[in-house]
């Protein structure tokens, strides 16, 4: 269904059971935030706030809440875009079975960009950013944020819109040393079209214009996450998938989004940087305050009965979990076609994503070769941390088959896969003072850090450990160890205070565990951390805690390690120090008050009863 409005979308969803409307009045301070969590967190439906506090608009959230409701909402346009894609792959398909691709190449032409008349009205009527609704998200936020926009820039070089960048990069509404209704804060990241577009206004010595985009067609939020390549217009994806072409016009110099529930328009200005944040983000803790470039606010428009949409982000899986998903199914199998020997590859969400990357590859460089070891996986690694957003990656681990044993999306065979082969004298390999993703604070500085590749592949050289060896049950300095699953056991020990002090505690675990080495042998990965029953409780807590808490350059260790010719390597167990260490951010914490007061709301009489199961 082409949907012309975001409005359009939610009464196809509330028809069809998919939509709840909460008609009492909810605090955009946490309340709102808090309602969103707990119904995303039981799989409930998509929700619209019908009476926002200090506001006269609604605001709906959860709409792409899972993949079932994400892939429902795009049912019309769905199979088409992934043909799209494939015969991009693969082109020739389209010359072998013209009658079958000329669905896929007409949407292609209807997909276009439509330029509205010079005279037709923008938006119904032009507000301030205060006549929003300012939501806060978390307790520790610094403000008012709005989490799903869709930010529009232009290349200064080649202006217009099939040259336009468009993403969803976060914004500060309110707080810290913005002025209201004057200031927001713009927030992005490394490897973004956006960066590109301000470097070569910067370079000019004139400002960026920007137009941040929020609401419309639910394509149009899908577009501006998605990881398209360059020279493709992410205006031309939204009419694709939402089958109806991006319409816009320009005012003042600004393109606009007519079919956008809110449009706010505004300049960016060389050097001119604000403090934003904190925020509490999706790695599950907050990203703290950093000088960012700050938007002098121009005008903002709002349609007639515009609807305000937000998501809620925070400790994995959340409603961008199904973003992931959704980009997953559309896209298939485009990456691999760009990395040779490629199979599969999963940026795991529950350690936040660009922390843990996950991947199969193929081995195809010495089938002569009597012993099996890694060598085009190690090649096929330095190109996927050479990828777009990939190479924020900070742990890849890496494997091949030539069958169907293993799957990336089934984490934990996968990962017993790789520690029944891993060869920990040879197969770690670091990238030390390496960039990271910026919402990472487990590096050195704000993009700071290092990444480490650990690459397995031949015949299997141990069993898994599946109970407690005793050397680890009564350990000097470790007050409880726990399995988390075979192979890795968890130590937990005192509180981490300084890298120098940590040093003398691996060199003392080394001291107490490097003669007992044949005793470890199944156990290639010992994790230290400051709650071994909460690692060892689930394996989303052990890849959420490992995988987040640690810089692999001074957070990993190993029993009797030792350097050779700049190699490093070690004879026994592969020790990650997972501890919170003084620097890293806090996590993300819900606020009991908020809950209880919400609870009113799915008691009896409220509008989200007998909404969860």
């Amino acid at each position: 269904m082409a949907y012309k409005s975001l409005e359009e979308c939610l009464l196809h969803l509330k028809v069809t059971n998919q939509l709840v409307t909460i008609t009492e009045e909810v605090d955009t301070y946490l309340e709102m935030a808090t309602i969103h969590l707990r119904v995303h967190e039981a799989g409930g439906p998509a929700l619209l706030f019908e009476n926002v506090k200090g506001s006269k608009f609604r605001a709906a959230s959860n709409i792409f809440g899972t993949l079932q409701r994400s892939k429902f909402i795009f049912k019309d346009t769905l199979a088409v875009v992934q043909q799209l894609i494939e015969l991009k792959d693969d082109p020739i398909k389209a010359i072998k079975q013209p009658i079958k691709n000329f669905a896929a190449g007409l949407a292609a032409f209807k997909a276009l960009p439509l330029k509205n008349p010079a005279n037709k009205p923008v938006l119904f009527q032009q507000v301030n950013i205060e006549d929003i609704p300012l939501i806060q998200h978390w307790p520790m936020d610094g403000g008012a944020f709005v989490t799903l926009p869709q930010v529009y820039t232009e290349d200064i070089d080649k202006p217009g819109i099939m040259n336009a960048n468009l993403g969803m990069y976060r914004i500060q509404l309110s707080g810290n040393d913005y002025k209201l209704n004057e200031e927001i804060g713009l927030h992005y990241q490394l490897h973004r079209g956006i960066g590109v577009h301000q470097n070569k206004a910067n370079k000019k010595g004139q400002p960026l214009k920007v137009s941040i985009f929020v609401g419309g067609p639910p394509a149009h939020s899908v577009a501006a996450v998605m990881p398209l390549p360059e020279g493709i217009s992410e205006m031309t994806f939204a009419g694709l998938l939402g089958g109806r072409r991006f319409r816009y016009v320009y005012v003042d110099g600004y393109c606009i989004s007519t079919d956008a529930d809110f449009v706010i328009t505004g300049e960016v200005h060389p050097g001119e940087n604000k403090p934003e944040g904190p925020f509490g983000d999706h790695l599950g803790y907050y990203s703290l305050t950093h000088p960012f470039p700050v938007l002098k606010v121009h005008k903002v428009f709002a349609r007639k009965n515009a609807i305000w949409p937000f998501t809620v982000v925070g400790r994995p899986p959340q409603e961008d979990t199904s973003f992931g998903q959704l980009i997953h199914e559309i896209t298939g199998t485009a990456l691999q076609a760009e990395i040779p020997g490629l199979k599969e590859v999963n940026a795991v969400d529950a350690a936040g994503v660009h922390p843990l990357l996950l991947a199969i590859g193929s081995e195809r460089y010495t089938p002569f070769a009597p012993a099996q070891q890694p060598a085009e996986i190690l090649t096929i690694a330095n190109h996927v941390l050479g990828t777009g957003q990939l190479s924020l990656a900070k742990f890849l681990f890496i494997t091949a088959t030539d069958d169907d044993t293993i799957s990336t999306n089934k984490i934990q065979p996968y990962l017993n896969y790789i520690l029944r082969r891993i060869n920990l004298k040879r197969d770690i390999h670091f990238y030390t003072n390496t960039s990271i993703d910026t919402l990472d604070y487990s590096g050195t500085a704000l993009n700071t850090g290092s990444k480490v590749v650990l690459a397995a592949y031949g015949e299997t050289i141990r069993d898994l450990a599946t109970d407690m060896p005793a050397c680890l049950k009564l350990l000097q300095g470790f007050d409880y160890a726990t399995m988390v699953m075979p192979g890795v056991i968890t130590l937990q020990t005192k509180i981490f205070t300084t890298y120098e002090a940590a040093t003398k505690e691996m060199d003392m675990l080394n001291e107490l565990l490097k003669d007992k080495k044949e005793e470890l042998k199944e156990v290639p990965f010992l994790i230290v951390c400051d709650d071994a029953r909460f690692v060892g409780e689930t394996l989303h807590n052990f890849l959420w805690v490992t995988f987040t808490r640690c810089n692999p350059s001074h957070d990993m260790y190993g029993i009797d390690s030792f350097t050779s010719n700049k190699h490093w390597g070690c004879n026994g167990p592969l020790v990650f120090d997972a501890r919170i260490k003084p620097h890293h951010a806090p996590p993300v914490i819900k606020d009991a008050a908020t809950e209880k007061k919400i609870d009113k709301l799915f008691n009896k009489g409220g509008s989200l009863y007998n909404v969860l199961p």
